[in-house]
């Protein structure tokens, strides 16, 4: 696939500031769960960019490839603690919104194993990890994960 722009060339300010952002938020919780939750969404959006670059990440954090691997079926694997269910849980509710709104039982879920600032940091990082599938997807991006990691680092 070959992007159709460079979205750094594009909107230099604007990128910058977004990937620092992104990189904010994506520390203000645990690194296994914020891999997972991207992981995730973007299996749930058909990001094939963010999918490879975020098991990728993944690995290097030390993630396993069973929990890698089972994560579109995190509902019956029992790899999964109960943060990581209601933060999947919560990650498919809003990611699927177009759906119909039925996110009660997610939250509850949520509210149950996250203290209301992490409620909002897990929901900014969810919001996120959206907004990068509809910039690979819409672009067509394919970008390797080593240089993207460089590319946001020089970017912040």
């Amino acid at each position: 696939m070959t992007a159709k722009l460079d979205l750094f060339a594009a909107a230099p300010s604007l990128m910058k500031s977004w990937a620092g952002t992104s990189m904010a938020i994506a520390s203000s919780l645990e690194p296994s769960l914020i891999e997972l939750v991207k992981i995730r969404a973007s299996q749930i959006n058909g990001c094939a960019n963010c999918i490879n670059m975020h098991t990728a990440e993944a690995r290097a954090k030390g993630e396993t490839e069973q929990r890698i691997y089972l994560l579109s079926a995190w509902r019956e694997a029992p790899c999964y603690t109960d943060r990581e269910r209601a933060a999947l849980g919560w990650t498919e509710a809003l990611t699927r919104l177009s759906e119909g709104h039925r996110q009660e039982s997610a939250y509850e879920a949520v509210k149950a194993q996250f203290t209301d600032e992490e409620q909002v940091k897990l929901t900014l990082m969810i919001n996120v990890i959206n907004g990068w599938n509809r910039l690979a997807v819409g672009f067509g991006l394919w970008v390797d994960p080593a240089a993207a990691k460089s590319a946001v680092k020089a970017a912040a």
